[in-house]
């Protein structure tokens, strides 16, 4: 996997679309099984989140990614979601797919991007986390 050297000071932060339905389950999923607690959260409709986005060149109007900030890098669409995976307890396995090559597994990413409102809907605003998520959440 490959990601941008990234000048933000945060690290194993994941920036994600909090009105898609698809996206908040995505971080719901991630909490869940992230036992060590390693990666928190920020909707990029948020403050934080808005900067980040831009920071990394993502549209916050109009975001087609999801990104994650880890060991000084920042990855983008299917780099992202596998370095998470890849982070959580019983899901090392993802790795392999990493073999996969990169304008197939970001083709098949933005396909989903790409339908996710009219596939999975969306939320008038960004859905309210529950007080053990919100710990993790940055705005």
């Amino acid at each position: 996997m490959t990601g941008a050297r990234n000048p933000w000071p945060d690290d194993d932060v994941i920036l994600y679309d909090g009105v898609c339905v698809f996206c908040s389950h995505w971080v719901r999923f991630v909490a869940a099984r992230d036992l060590a607690q390693r990666f928190r959260f920020t909707a990029i409709q948020s403050s934080y989140g808005t900067r980040l986005a831009q920071a990394f060149g993502i549209d916050s109007n109009d975001p087609d990614t999801n990104a994650v900030v880890h060991g000084g890098r920042v990855f983008f669409k299917s780099d992202a979601a596998l370095m998470v995976l890849s982070h959580l307890p019983g899901w090392h396995w993802v790795r392999v797919l990493r073999f996969v090559p990169k304008p197939l597994r970001d083709a098949v990413y933005n396909l989903v991007a790409r339908n996710r409102y009219r596939i999975f809907g969306k939320y008038e605003e960004c859905f309210v986390p529950d007080a053990a998520l919100r710990e993790r959440v940055m705005e």
